[in-house]
């Protein structure tokens, strides 16, 4: 049923109307998905079930979060978002942009370089125009695979991260070592050898969380368990930063 009406809606509305009624839109779903079973923490609707996705992640369907976005909203409303921080975020999911620009308590710095997110800024993460120091918090998840120098992408967001300051860093992880090849140029090398046609290495664990301490950060690797009732992953990996 999600994926014939999601259908019908892209093939009958232009894509910008889309992006920008995206929350509108998916209300007309909550009916189809009201219940007891589950909890979305973004927009609080009560489900009878997610949407299961091809890759096993599960789906809100009325506010179109996926897991890894509400285990950040959970983590950033309980633990980093205290009054005043100023909180940078790279391309944020469309329902915490929104839900965080309606916060008068913080100030959020939203930005999406290539300009396919909803944001406020156009910070390119190698050469991040403001000044040092500036952040008390930066949210980068999906963003270093898709960096060529992604060395120095992390010695810029060390620069503007304040003394004290944090970073939440999150890629896709392999076993292993870190796996770049800068050979793989085409779409379909880049899918086979990172998993998506626009990624340009695929990291360890281990391997990202060394770059990371050679800029200077500290650095805690943190495995989080699943929850059904909030359709978190089991063992989701962010490496939490300090400077």
């Amino acid at each position: 049923m999600y994926n014939f009406l999601k259908s019908i809606v892209k093939n009958l509305v232009p894509k910008k109307i889309i992006i920008k009624y995206e929350d509108k839109f998916r209300m007309l779903l909550k009916p189809l998905y009201s219940g007891e079973n589950h909890e979305c923490n973004i927009c609080y609707t009560k489900l009878k079930m997610f949407v299961s996705l091809e890759n096993g992640d599960l789906l809100c369907p009325v506010c179109g979060s996926l897991p890894r976005t509400r285990r950040l909203n959970l983590l950033l409303e309980s633990e980093f978002l205290f009054p005043n921080v100023t909180f940078l975020d790279f391309s944020p999911s469309r329902m915490l942009y929104k839900k965080w620009k309606r916060r008068k308590d913080i100030n959020y710095f939203p930005t999406d370089f290539e300009n396919e997110f909803l944001s406020d800024y156009r910070y390119d993460i190698t050469k991040i125009h403001t000044e040092d120091e500036k952040f008390d918090l930066i949210v980068c998840y999906h963003i270093l695979e898709h960096i060529i120098d992604d060395n120095k992408a992390i010695s810029e967001l060390y620069r503007v991260t304040k003394n004290g300051g944090k970073a939440l860093i999150q890629t896709p992880f392999k076993t292993g070592e870190t796996y770049e090849d800068f050979s793989k140029t085409t779409e379909e090398e880049k899918l086979k050898y990172f998993g998506q046609k626009d990624h340009v290495r695929i990291y360890s664990v281990s391997g990202l969380e060394k770059r990371l301490q050679n800029a200077g950060f500290k650095t805690n690797v943190n495995v989080l368990e699943k929850s059904d009732y909030y359709g978190f992953s089991q063992n989701e990996t962010i490496i939490f930063c300090e400077k």
